[in-house]
C-alpha cells in the first residue's frame, strides 16, 4: 500500500489559461484538482470521458452543463457526467475557488 500526504500550500499553481490556475494530485483511480478561476476569464466549453464532481469552496459561477444552467455558490455541488460538453462563468468580482473530482484519473494533470 502506498499512503501519501499532500500539502496544496506546497505545490504551485499552474497556469492553465489566463484567469485560470490549477493544483491537482492523482492517485490510481481518481484525480482530485483545486481551481482558481478569475472574473472575465475565457470560458471554454468542452467535455471529457471523466465524471466530475465539482464542489465551490468560495465565490459564485454559473455552470452550463448540457442543456441545464445552474448558479452555485460556497458549499454547493454540481455532477458533470462524462462526455456532456460544459463550462463555468464567473458571477461577480470575487474569483471562485473550486475543488474538483474526476474519475477515472486524469494523468494529464500530474504535477
Amino acid at each position: 500500500m502506498d499512503i501519501h500526504a499532500i500539502d496544496w500550500s506546497k505545490i504551485e499553481w499552474k497556469q492553465i489559461r489566463p484567469g485560470v490556475e490549477q493544483k491537482a494530485f492523482s492517485g490510481d483511480g481518481a484525480t482530485v484538482a483545486l481551481h482558481r478561476l478569475m472574473p472575465g476569464h475565457e470560458p471554454r466549453p468542452h467535455s471529457h470521458p471523466h465524471e466530475q464532481i465539482a464542489y465551490i469552496m468560495s465565490g459564485r459561477i454559473r455552470f452550463f452543463i448540457g442543456d441545464e444552467v445552474r448558479d452555485v455558490g460556497p458549499g454547493g455541488l454540481v455532477l458533470i457526467p462524462s462526455n456532456v460538453r460544459h463550462w463555468g462563468e464567473v458571477i461577480g468580482d470575487e474569483p471562485v475557488m473550486n475543488l474538483d473530482v474526476f474519475t477515472p484519473k486524469r494523468p494529464e494533470y500530474a504535477p
